[in-house]
């Protein structure tokens, strides 16, 4: 039973750990599985490879564990203590018209601005990504991206929306 906790211990606690997030818990498991396959060692029947065996105990127990992790209900203390991060009402509908004021704006810039922000902000793509997607120079790029943002200050700011989120 050493020699098999030697050979696979370290292996079937990462594959435990990656399923499961949690340090301690992976930890748990881990003995849980050797604990198993000491008690049943005698219906291992080598169809597949000891470790294969092992993975497979510490997938079912992983899995069964997040279930019970999910299915736990919080107490009204735990419940109270979780800060609730969403905006409220008036922060929610400040965005929407910040966002529907953007909108417009961009559909103000011309069609290469508007193509060059939309591919750096909307699609993330690098300097260098828009030169070949759009076929133009990098340094083009950035001077087309550098004026596009400053004309969308501009109209953002006769919008009357100021820089950055509310």
């Amino acid at each position: 039973m050493r020699v098999l906790y030697g050979r696979h211990h370290v292996r079937v606690f990462r594959f435990g750990l990656r399923l499961v997030r949690n340090e301690q818990l992976a930890e748990d498991l881990i003995s849980e599985v050797f604990l198993d396959v000491w008690r049943q060692a005698g219906r291992f029947e080598g169809r597949s490879a000891v470790s294969t065996w092992l993975l497979g105990i510490m997938r079912f127990k992983a899995l069964s564990a997040l279930r019970r992790r999910t299915d736990a209900e919080l107490d009204d203390e735990t419940a109270g203590s979780i800060a609730d991060t969403a905006d409220d009402p008036e922060v929610t509908v400040q965005k929407k018209d910040t966002g529907d004021a953007l909108r417009a704006c961009l559909t103000s810039l011309s069609p290469e601005h508007r193509e060059i922000i939309d591919l750096v902000y909307y699609h993330e793509k690098s300097v260098e990504e828009v030169a070949e997607i759009v076929g133009i120079p990098e340094n083009t790029v950035k001077t087309r991206l550098f004026y596009a943002r400053k004309k969308l200050a501009v109209l953002l700011q006769a919008a009357g929306i100021e820089r950055g989120w509310p």
